[in-house]
């Protein structure tokens, strides 16, 4: 690999000051997975002290720290330092500065859902066709964002970068960092409720990504969305005139035309920006397919091959805890596992349901649903109401966990229910007792649920063949 920052770029972009010669071929902000030659930058929180942790840095081969200006701590130091007043605004920074250097167009992507899935949709057609620099993980906040800035080399052609948030103000700092060509709203739903006194209140915390835009920016929006005239004018407001749309809306830029639904995959029909196409998405479910319109909008607003983004989806599959699915043998033969347990709202979670519903199986449907955080006073009545999606889908069994998942499964039918626990070690025992060969189960919650348990104990199960 070539060099990613030299000392003297680094100690420019920062205005901070070097202890010596080195050369950096990646960054980093955890010692624990610092790699050989990466530039590790030791963030100081309230709560945090980055500092503690450089020599175990130097010690996995780091070439170099960014420390606080601390007296003392060159001398300390088993390795080079590039020394500045603050490591957060010198990793925001180092994060600008590689926005400044080269000539990538930039995406920024936001959403109360299918903001990862979009950005790594995007990092995968545009990654066919030249090179591109994305978000790893969903590292979308005040140090992730300028870290994933960082790691763009002179050279990279995209870079696509998740933008989130959970109070007002986030995206508004974020977006003036990336200063995105091109802005992606996935959509606008009750999440963060918690922080916020309203639906549009959300809206305008998503609509601050346009501030950081220029006016030769491009806008994509949900049209089908309730929120989409309100982001609209938003749009319009910050000066952006390039607002395009996605959707089965009839006036979207970016428009569905027709849809099947298979066990692991979708078929789509689309127009786009006048073009009819016709391609396989490698994930399932309507939700998947209405987000792949987004991506291919944004390929055509930066002039890339949108016939050739298409083909790609094919290879486009959900990712850990964001639907991934797995096959699993146990004792009494194979069993469906849909992973869905990073994260949860209700419109997620009826998503995730409809798949469930859609999975071709010669056993049942189980759902394992765990509490949706962060909903507000209504959050007891939004989980409730998730019982007509259950029985919509025809999901045979349902174990929930929490106080507030407690609400849908007293409004379910009692064949559908079965335990309840307020904690998801209270349901892992009971839910790998239940399951059986054929059966299709669905594991999803937030990310505070930890439904990640349950999928543990089934993994635990796993039996080989033969």
């Amino acid at each position: 690999m070539t060099a990613l920052w030299t000392s003297k770029q680094a100690e420019a972009a920062t205005n901070g000051a070097t202890t010596g010669n080195w050369t950096a071929r990646g960054v980093s902000i955890d010692s624990r997975t610092v790699a050989p030659d990466d530039l590790f930058v030791a963030i100081q929180g309230p709560n945090h002290d980055g500092g503690k942790f450089v020599e175990a840095a130097f010690a996995k081969g780091a070439a170099a720290a960014m420390v606080h200006d601390t007296p003392g701590a060159p001398g300390r130091a088993s390795g080079p330092l590039l020394v500045v007043e603050n490591t957060t605004a010198g990793l925001e920074a180092l994060g600008r500065a590689a926005r400044d250097r080269g000539h990538a167009k930039i995406v920024c992507v936001t959403g109360s859902m299918g903001k990862t899935g979009v950005k790594e949709a995007l990092a995968l057609v545009l990654g066919q066709q030249d090179r591109v620099c994305a978000t790893q993980g969903n590292l979308n906040n005040q140090w992730g964002l300028p870290l994933s800035l960082s790691r763009m080399s002179a050279d990279t052609d995209f870079g696509v970068f998740e933008l989130g948030m959970n109070r007002p103000g986030e995206i508004d700092m974020l977006t003036h960092i990336a200063r995105p060509d091109i802005a992606i709203i996935t959509n606008i739903d009750a999440v963060h409720l918690e922080f916020f006194d309203s639906e549009a209140a959300i809206a305008d915390a998503k609509a601050e990504i346009f501030k950081g835009m220029g006016a030769d920016g491009v806008a994509i929006l949900n049209r089908d969305n309730a929120y989409f005239e309100h982001l609209h004018k938003a749009a319009s407001a910050a000066g952006i005139s390039g607002i395009r749309s996605f959707g089965a809306h009839p006036d979207s830029t970016a428009r569905l035309t027709d849809l099947v639904l298979e066990d692991d995959h979708s078929i789509v029909c689309a127009d786009i920006d006048g073009a009819t196409m016709r391609f396989t998405l490698g994930a399932p479910g309507r939700h998947w397919a209405l987000n792949s319109l987004a991506v291919l909008a944004a390929v055509s607003a930066l002039g890339a091959d949108v016939v050739n983004a298409s083909a790609s989806l094919v290879g486009l599959h959900p990712l850990p805890g964001r639907g991934a699915r797995t096959t699993i043998q146990i004792e009494s033969g194979a069993i469906t596992v849909i992973d869905e347990s990073y994260n949860a709202n209700p419109s997620s979670m009826r998503a995730a349901l409809a798949v469930l519903g859609a999975a071709k199986t010669e056993g049942r449907r189980i759902a394992v649903m765990g509490d949706m955080l962060e909903l507000g006073p209504d959050a007891a009545a939004r989980h409730a109401d998730l019982a007509e999606a259950v029985s919509a889908n025809a999901i045979d069994l349902v174990f929930t966990v929490g106080p507030n998942m407690a609400r849908l499964h007293d409004a379910l039918p009692t064949a559908k229910t079965t335990a309840h626990a307020d904690a998801s070690e209270g349901v892992a025992k009971a839910v790998v007792e239940t399951l059986s060969a054929g059966d299709v189960v669905m594991i999803k919650g937030s990310l505070g649920s930890r439904m990640s348990v349950v999928i543990d104990a089934i993994h635990a199960q796993s039996v080989k063949k033969g």
